[in-house]
């Protein structure tokens, strides 16, 4: 347990399908430098802080298929299982479930396995001072706003992408998930903000991509490559 007392969670949402990957097989579990996704998701949060407990949300229907992943990969590592709903809010919500006790919680993408332990301790540790956090980059090109018809040019300074984890106090989070669903809830930070929360910024890591496409995949490989070129030697 981190040094200020507070318990960590993080629930890994991996409910997705293969739709815009062409896969019969569900994005999360593809195989990224001969692992699977989701894995490499898992394995970030427990090498950066090996006491966070872990709360998988997985299709029902491929639990035993997670379960032979397990096996294969010699994964045994203790996590909770809760299963998918019919949209990412609902799936959020069965995790939460599982969160029992006053903590911190991080809501992280199966698919996102690119996650810099800096973005992971950033966003834990602003959530404990706010309340929240949520990782954020810099948008680098131009961008405009659909009016009708017409199309406006926008400062992009204004603005920034969101990526996951995302954290809250439980309390919060919990609270956030009581709300009726809104098709407008495309992350965390959006639901928790309905209920009149302001949501805090930190910086996150541009490598922290979200796989949804093969050519996603392909740009993940070359990034794992370059990200082990750069770790410091064990010798």
């Amino acid at each position: 347990m981190p040094d200020n007392g507070h318990k960590r969670y993080a629930i890994i949402v991996a409910g997705g399908n293969g739709i815009r990957m062409n896969s019969p097989v569900p994005k999360q579990f593809l195989k990224l430098d001969g692992k699977p996704i989701l894995l490499h998701s898992i394995n970030k949060f427990l090498d950066t802080d090996a006491s966070i407990e872990i709360i998988l949300v997985l299709p029902q229907d491929y639990m035993k298929f997670w379960e032979a992943l397990c096996a294969e990969f010699m994964f045994h590592k203790p996590i909770k299982i809760a299963f998918s709903g019919e949209s990412r809010f609902h799936s959020v919500k069965n995790g939460l479930e599982l969160v029992t006790e006053e903590s911190i919680v991080a809501i992280h993408d199966a698919v996102r396995p690119l996650v810099s332990s800096k973005t992971i301790l950033a966003t834990y540790k602003a959530a404990e001072r706010y309340g929240n956090a949520v990782p954020a980059i810099p948008i680098n090109d131009s961008i405009r706003q659909i009016e009708s018809t017409r199309t406006i040019a926008v400062d992009r300074s204004r603005y920034c992408a969101t990526q996951t984890p995302q954290c809250f106090h439980s309390s919060i989070i919990k609270k956030a998930y009581q709300q009726e669903y809104h098709y407008t809830f495309t992350d965390d930070a959006m639901v928790v903000e309905a209920m009149g929360e302001q949501i805090h910024l930190v910086d996150g890591n541009p490598e922290n991509i979200k796989i949804t496409s093969p050519k996603d995949l392909l740009i993940a490989e070359v990034l794992l490559k370059a990200e082990g070129q750069f770790q410091p030697s064990s010798k």
